[in-house]
């Protein structure tokens, strides 16, 4: 009979993985000592391993260069980052290595990439998608931007109105781009994203606000699935339209350039994760090229915007098991040492599911058990993981404390939790770890922020 936590895990699964192995009944994430980690720095414990931001852009860039050779498509292909997905600096920097472009969402974005720019992180040829409905700010800010040098940066439009507030501030020609009101999938409370210009009318406003315009030119037609890019027949139907209207336009619109087919790459949420990058990347190339070829309009250069898929895989988090509470019969929770709400706010929000495994005993036996957070919302706990509707992880003992690590968290969970704000219940921010290597390839450890102290967050709320 198997009672030990890895011999569940083995059975379950195809262990150890690329990402996940066992060194002395410990557990490693890309070779870092997770144990060694707890031991210097305590839990809770946020973390970031910066390579693997540069792994996920590197390898996309090769799947579509792949694609693009085996297919003899006549265009090229960009990687742009969506800077939503994490605004930190060290993921910029760490992603800016790479021959990548840039997509912003709100005005405050700009003030991002001024800094970089005084940094010394990017020149003024750095090309910048603008996205989102435009405030008078971020219209102010864009046009800034351009009128400071940085000709390569194409604001998307939300509306035609955009048109002529942007011709108003720039001065001299400058892109544009057209972002199409995709349809949302049948699950969803509304049809049409709020976002974009519907189908119908994308042609009637180049014609009327571009088309005779000496000093805009339209450069991309912008394509945004909420879902990302998942191989069923709702995206591929999604894609066709899109198709169809940039077939449309390019026949009156020959400067029409690019493609931006949006949404993302999923990340890994199970350890029983399966999908085929390399095939879906080829089979894009392979049905926009074909597409074009029927309509007879020369291929787009292909735009993607990857902001979970660049660092999301990156991201982790530790906890200590402090305590179990047994409130009936059946029911364990096991009280964590942070709050869900605080630091994986998508757990609660859209119940969303991350890998977690155990980080130390794996050799003992497992029960299964709920995690809960230390708020004391109802809504603050983790029940059940991706591929079974439990959690399983080794019996909890008072004298041998029990660790986990929530894995694969680094895309948007700092900013929608409101990162060294005020939580609910002012359980505070957990200490942030960066990880690296250097050039000889030995783990480097810097610490981002400490953990988050009474005296800021009564600071914040004005005591």
């Amino acid at each position: 009979m198997k009672i030990r936590y890895s011999e569940l895990i083995d059975q379950t699964f195809d262990f150890p993985t690329e990402e996940f192995k066992i060194e002395k009944n410990l557990l490693e994430f890309h070779g870092i000592p997770l144990m060694q980690l707890i031991k210097k720095n305590g839990t809770p414990l946020q973390f970031c391993y910066l390579p693997k931001i540069s792994q996920n852009i590197c390898q996309t860039q090769k799947w579509f260069e792949k694609a693009i050779a085996k297919n003899h498509y006549k265009n090229g292909y960009t990687y742009c980052y969506c800077t939503k997905s994490s605004h930190f600096s060290f993921v910029l920097q760490e992603a800016l290595k790479n021959d990548i472009s840039l997509e912003t969402s709100y005005t405050y974005d700009i003030d991002i990439i001024r800094n970089l720019y005084k940094k010394g992180k990017i020149n003024q040829n750095i090309e910048v998608v603008c996205n989102g409905f435009k405030t008078n700010d971020y219209i102010e800010n864009i046009a800034q931007l351009i009128n400071q040098g940085f000709k390569n940066t194409i604001p998307v439009l939300d509306n035609a109105l955009e048109v002529d507030q942007l011709q108003a501030q720039i001065n001299g020609p400058f892109k544009v781009g057209i972002r199409i009101a995709s349809e949302e999938e049948p699950k969803f409370e509304f049809y049409t994203s709020r976002l974009g210009i519907g189908y119908k009318d994308i042609i009637p406003i180049y014609n009327a606000k571009i088309k005779d315009n000496d000093q805009v030119e339209l450069k991309m037609l912008h394509f945004f699935i909420n879902t990302g890019i998942k191989d069923t027949a709702y995206y591929w139907n999604e894609l066709f339209k899109c198709l169809r209207i940039y077939a449309r336009l390019k026949k009156i619109a020959p400067e029409l350039q690019a493609l931006n087919i949006g949404g993302g790459f999923p990340i890994k949420t199970s350890l029983s994760f399966d999908y085929d990058y390399e095939y879906m990347t080829n089979e894009i190339v392979h049905q926009i090229k074909k597409f074009c070829e029927e309509e007879e309009v020369k291929e787009p250069h292909i735009y993607t915007e990857f902001g979970a898929y660049t660092v999301g895989e990156s991201g982790g988090v530790l906890y200590k098991v402090l305590s179990q509470k047994r409130q009936n019969d059946r029911e364990k929770w096991n009280m964590i040492d942070s709050s869900f709400m605080t630091t994986l706010p998508d757990t609660w929000a859209i119940s969303r599911r991350f890998i977690m495994m155990a980080v130390n005993r794996w050799d003992d036996a497992y029960e299964r058990v709920f995690l809960g957070g230390l708020t004391c919302d109802s809504d603050d706990y983790y029940n059940s993981e991706q591929h079974m509707n439990a959690i399983y992880l080794p019996y909890f003992h008072e004298k041998d404390p029990l660790y986990i690590g929530f894995f694969n968290t680094g895309a948007y969970q700092d900013t929608i939790s409101g990162y060294g704000g005020v939580h609910h219940c002012l359980i505070p921010q957990a200490k942030h770890i960066l990880i690296d290597r250097n050039v000889q390839g030995k783990l480097t450890y810097e610490v981002f922020r400490q953990g988050q102290t009474p005296e800021e967050v009564l600071d914040i709320l004005g005591y």
